[in-house]
């Protein structure tokens, strides 16, 4: 089965080609960081504008790269939430016109599951039940996965996400946006011992996050410490990094232990960052489990993890085939 991916569901237009038989044979992607960095934030309707001009070129390149037809694809697989909600108007109805004018079918993917399962895109990939903590610029969660189409949330932030407080916390300190990967790499010239930040919610007893007041934390400290000195920056932007891979790293092992699971796989744009992985690599190989990462390049927003998920979906006739013209902004991952 040939499936073609598609994800517009923020700031990245992907489009991908998924054969069940042969795993992934074409992407394409595009993003839109350049076009939003002058504003600080994606200024939704830009977004929309933008997935709109990209949609029809990346099919052709991804048709192009893969040597296939439209006539080849057996379905189609976009994502209708969450997200956006003009962003996911523009891919949805793009699907639709392809499948009505292919006569093929289409399913409605949820944007977290492409996430969740991008690592079964690797050479190396997880085998069901796992844990996954899901960290992305507007989500953080827990969430033990039995199978496709079968999860339950254990934990997930009350307030900011993990992302959430890696770009405000950039911002904070002057770095351009995206700020979170700034931020990172600027924390490895630091001293992370240097300023003494919070640890929401660590010791709560329960899954869920809370990172809102580490930014507020994180904006106390600036105002006192201002005028920063390169030093004092690169050591705050060290602590920073550290109080959020702490309680990530810290609530997945707690996961673990309470589901008793020993696969664990993470997944989301947070997940590309180093001391997130470096930290939960050294904590996993003391208590024996595995951890599973998707590659770099599937980190981000891309038309490969919809493909897959989509295709999983369809083979294991899990999830419902999309009739009617639908996106939902609005989506917990447990309603997929």
């Amino acid at each position: 089965m040939l499936v073609l991916g598609i994800e517009s569901s923020c700031d990245e237009t992907g489009v991908a080609l998924y054969d069940t038989g042969r795993g992934l044979i074409g992407h394409a992607l595009y993003s839109q960081i350049s076009m939003h960095r002058d504003y600080g934030g994606v200024v939704p309707e830009l977004a929309s504008r933008d997935h709109i001009k990209r949609l029809v070129p990346l099919l052709e390149q991804t048709l192009a790269q893969s040597q296939q037809t439209l006539n080849n694809i057996d379905a189609i697989a976009v994502t209708i939430g969450p997200g956006l909600a003009g962003a996911l108007l523009v891919g949805t109805g793009f699907a639709h016109a392809l499948a009505f004018a292919l006569n093929k079918p289409i399913m409605g993917v949820h944007h977290l599951e492409g996430h969740l399962l991008s690592p079964l895109l690797s050479s190396n990939p997880p085998a069901f039940p796992f844990l996954a903590l899901l960290v992305s610029g507007g989500h953080t969660q827990l969430m033990q996965v039995q199978g496709v189409g079968d999860y339950t949330l254990l934990g997930e932030t009350l307030d900011d996400a993990a992302g959430e407080a890696f770009d405000k916390s950039a911002k904070l300190l002057g770095l351009p946006y995206p700020g979170g990967p700034h931020l990172s790499r600027l924390a490895l010239q630091g001293d992370a011992s240097r300023f003494h930040l919070p640890r929401p919610l660590k010791h709560s007893g329960d899954l869920n996050f809370s990172f809102a007041g580490l930014k507020t934390a994180v904006l106390t400290t600036v105002n006192k410490a201002a005028p920063l000195d390169e030093k004092t920056r690169a050591d705050l932007a060290a602590s920073i990094v550290d109080a959020i891979t702490d309680v990530l790293c810290s609530k997945a092992l707690a996961a673990l232990e309470q589901t008793g699971l020993q696969r664990l796989v993470v997944a989301g744009g947070v997940g590309a960052n180093q001391q997130l992985r470096a930290r939960l690599n050294t904590a996993a190989q003391k208590k024996n489990l595995a951890v599973y990462y998707p590659e770099l390049e599937w980190c981000t927003d891309n038309g490969a993890m919809i493909a897959l998920a989509g295709a999983l979906r369809l083979q294991q006739q899990t999830g419902s085939v999309a009739g009617a013209f639908r996106v939902r902004p609005r989506w917990a991952l447990v309603e997929a």
